[in-house]
């Protein structure tokens, strides 16, 4: 393959390296802009990451410069302005490697020579051109101070990795020169650049050094002693020693791994998704640092259940959160399955790293070592994987607590881990820790707080006197995404429905325990029978009683399915949508807006809207309808449009709603929705007498009862009804002022049975004991109904139970 290169000479052997030369690696998609910046970049051109990213490339980089043809250095010894430029290469209009030097001003250093190599990519990925760079000022020097300023020529090229000892481990080390890129995408280009020509230094033609893969590009290092005739005076040979530069390998090896551990810290912790963090730590680390990294944590904070009790041992439970490798895919996925629980057996180095909570080094698996540690494990063999490996564990803690552990490995070949190795996965992992701990703490928080608002959304009947209700609850997509809307529906007498929907101002743990407050007061309230407005009235009174930053907007609605109408009153909430049966039109219902709960000397007026059997009525929050940037009158708009859709269902109408106003499950607010069928109770359902005040008039109403529970064909209920209309009836006769009992039959899903008297006393439940002549009716009631109870009004008390009736009530049509 030609490379435009001169024709290549077998490698001349180095002396020691003396010291390091960062490079820059850069990579280019095909619309010219910069997709991953490393560090080298940013010590050379003096460009933050987070500003190269997505930059044009040909704003950042030296575009001027390239090798002559025939590769001799221009007039000023620098390689620049000959050839093909960088931006050539940038365009797509150079098709195969180019190389190369230019110059570059830095506004922090001044102008500055560059050696370039440029690489065209191909395949599926998005990248499109590497380049590497490096600083040839810090060679010139380096070789100045060995006494050959002006005897040598710097200039980069191409040679095939196979002409230099040890190509194999240079090619496989190669992918860690390309940080911040998954295992896939640096195979990927790697093979390129294997292909296309192996990066190197030449130096005046005599020497060919490749760029090193482990830490960048070798400085240049002082050739040996050469004679010098003039060094005595009678003209005869003696050697001089050229000047040696003192060896600084240490120095930039604990740079590049200060430089490793801060690229590593930006990548985490981007999320505090707990999952995800555990992904970024552990491809973070391949193939830099590691050709293998699986990390494992304890399955309890995985669930987000607090903080571990105490160290682990034999029984805790790991789950194995994810692995990276550098091995062909899937190579690993039986012997060590990502998302596996597993206990650590004792005596393996895997345990002594969780128990310990320190590093654990094997700088060399043997086979013997192997076939122990695979031994303990029951039907897993781990030799192919760990043999003649080098491992490293490091624990992954928080507050001196192991939350996890990360198992590293280094494949034959590579230089295995030693002791600088191990603190700097110590120091990986603690980086690490804090951010697990973080997400941890984050994802029990949310935990508990969705436990808690679970807690307070009531469980509501999805059919109850005369009408169907379907529900449904979001939670907010922002963080602390917890809230306070709300909504509820309750029970009350002559076979009405309250509901209610409410939405508390703010978000977190205060707004849901703001929201559990208000609406057991709702509940409290409308149980006893309050109008609408009232009861709004009473709930901004305690809002303000229980603190200033109670605030919240309410719904209140009561439905008489008897009479078929609706009265709802309005605490600064959005207008809840009736549509029609009789033609599928929504409307939004004009009521009286009234102020916000908690903001006190306001009015709130109760409207009366008369409905039909079939129309529905939704009721929900704001956050369904408000977009952040638009009108709101956009997303009435869009809900009236959506509830008059035709479904089959209630549960169908509710999921239309939230697809056609939540579309990609973007809302950041939470949403309540309540949908109810108002179906209404038909007149031949309803029965209804008046009573005198006398004892007469008990047998009276069982009569009654039982004729007109023959009439409606429910024989089965007509004992039970008949004794706990009588005890009912009793009581109400013995307690009653002046006015006459009412009472009233309703049959719907069930049997509802209503007893009313002018006594304003609620009844009670007596414990009568077996001596007692009175106080046995509603014990008699309560075993009996299904259901049963009392509110009282300004001009009585009304005592009601509910009796299961055996018989399938009649099928109801579906709405529109």
């Amino acid at each position: 393959m030609d490379l435009g290169v001169p024709p290549q000479r077998a490698p001349q052997p180095r002396d020691a390296t003396a010291g390091r030369v960062q490079l820059a690696v850069v990579v280019v998609d095909a619309a010219g802009l910069v997709s991953h910046w490393s560090t080298g970049a940013r010590r050379l051109f003096g460009v933050a990451r987070e500003d190269a990213i997505g930059c044009p490339a040909g704003e950042l980089l030296p575009v001027s410069g390239a090798l002559r043809q025939d590769g001799e250095p221009g007039p000023d010894g620098t390689h620049a302005g000959f050839g093909h430029p960088l931006d050539s290469s940038l365009s797509g209009s150079v098709a195969y490697p180019a190389a190369g030097r230019a110059r570059v001003d830095e506004p922090r250093r001044g102008r500055i020579d560059v050696l370039w190599w440029a690489y065209p990519l191909v395949g599926p990925g998005p990248e499109r051109l590497l380049v590497l760079a490096a600083d040839a000022g810090q060679l010139r020097d380096d070789a100045e101070a060995n006494g050959s300023r002006d005897s040598e020529t710097i200039a980069p090229g191409f040679a095939l990795h196979t002409d230099f000892p040890g190509y194999q481990d240079l090619a496989g080390r190669l992918p860690e020169i390309l940080p911040n890129m998954s295992v896939h995408q640096a195979t990927r280009i790697v093979s390129q650049v294997l292909e296309l020509g192996y990066p190197i230094l030449e130096f005046s033609h005599r020497d060919r050094v490749p760029v090193t893969p482990d830490w960048g590009v070798p400085r240049r290092t002082p050739r040996p002693p050469a004679e010098d005739p003039e060094a005595t005076g009678d003209g005869s040979s003696a050697p001089r020693a050229v000047p040696r530069p003192e060896l600084d390998l240490e120095y930039g090896a604990v740079r590049e791994r200060l430089e490793f551990l801060n690229e590593v810290s930006g990548r985490i912790g981007t999320s505090l998704d707990l999952e995800r963090t555990i992904r970024e730590v552990t491809s973070a680390a391949v193939p830099r640092f590691t050709d293998f990294a699986g990390t494992h944590l304890r399955a309890a904070v995985l669930a987000g259940e607090g903080f571990p009790d105490g160290p682990p041992d034999v029984t805790t439970v790991w789950h194995r959160v994810w692995v990276e490798h550098n091995d062909e895919p899937g190579r690993w996925d039986d012997t060590v399955p990502v998302g596996e629980s597993i206990a650590f057996p004792e005596h393996t180095p895997f345990f002594q790293c969780m128990v310990t909570g320190e590093p654990v080094l094997i700088p060399y698996v043997s086979e013997e070592m192997s076939n122990r540690i695979s031994g303990e494990f029951e039907k897993r063999d781990l030799r192919p994987l760990i043999t003649h490996r080098s491992l490293l564990i490091v624990p992954l803690k928080a507050r001196d607590v192991v939350l996890g552990f990360m198992v590293l490995m280094r494949r034959p070949g590579r230089e295995p881990f030693d002791d600088m190795d191990r603190t700097t996965g110590a120091e990986l992992a603690a980086r690490a820790g804090l951010v697990l701990d973080n997400a941890r703490m984050y994802t029990y928080q949310e935990n508990v707080a969705d436990t808690l608002q679970d807690s307070m959304l009531p469980q509501v009947e999805p059919r109850m006197a005369g009408c169907d209700i379907a529900t449904r609850y979001l939670p907010g997509a922002r963080l602390g995404r917890i809230g306070g809307d709300w909504f509820d529906s309750a029970k009350l007498p002559g076979s009405r429905t309250a509901l209610v929907v409410g939405d508390v101002m703010g978000h977190g743990l205060n707004s849901a325990a703001m929201m559990g407050q208000l609406r057991t007061a709702v509940l409290t309230m409308a149980t006893m029978e309050m109008p609408p407005a009232q009861l709004l009235r009473n709930l901004d009174d305690l809002a303000q009683r229980l603190g200033e930053q109670y605030l919240a907007t309410c719904l209140y609605a009561v439905y008489d399915p008897i009479h078929s109408e609706l009265q709802i009153a309005n605490a600064g909430h959005i207008p809840p949508v009736l549509v029609r049966a009789e033609d599928g039109r929504a409307e939004l219902l004009d009521l009286p807006t009234g102020a916000p709960i908690g903001v006190g000397g306001v009015a709130f007026e109760t409207a009366t809207v008369q409905v039909r059997p079939g129309d529905r009525l939704v009721l929900c929050t704001d956050g369904l309808v408000e977009v952040r940037g638009q009108d709101i009158g956009a997303g009435l708009a869009a809900l009236c449009a959506s509830a008059a859709h035709p479904a089959a269902s209630m549960d169908d109408a509710c999921d239309t709603i939230i697809r056609a106003l939540n579309p990609k499950g973007g809302r950041k607010d939470d949403v309540a929705l309540l949908m109810a069928r108002l179906n209404g109770i038909p007149d031949g359902d309803v029965a209804e007498w008046q009573l005198a005040l006398d004892p007469r008039e008990v047998a009276r109403a069982r009569r009654l009862v039982r004729g007109k529970l023959l009439d409606w064909e429910l024989p089965e209920a007509v004992e039970s009804a008949e004794l706990m209309v009588s005890e009912l009836v009793t009581n109400a006769v013995k307690h009653g002022r002046t006015h006459h009992i009412g009472l009233r039959l309703v049959r719907t899903g069930a049997l509802l049975c209503e007893v009313s008297d002018d006594e304003p006393a609620p009844a009670a439940l007596l414990n009568a004991s077996a001596h007692d002549e009175f106080g046995r009716g509603l014990l008699v009631v309560s075993g009996l109904a299904r259901e049963w109870g009392t509110s009282t009004t300004a001009r009585g008390k009304t005592v009601w139970f509910e009796q299961a009736l055996t018989r399938i009530p009649r099928p109801r049509s579906n709405i529109r």
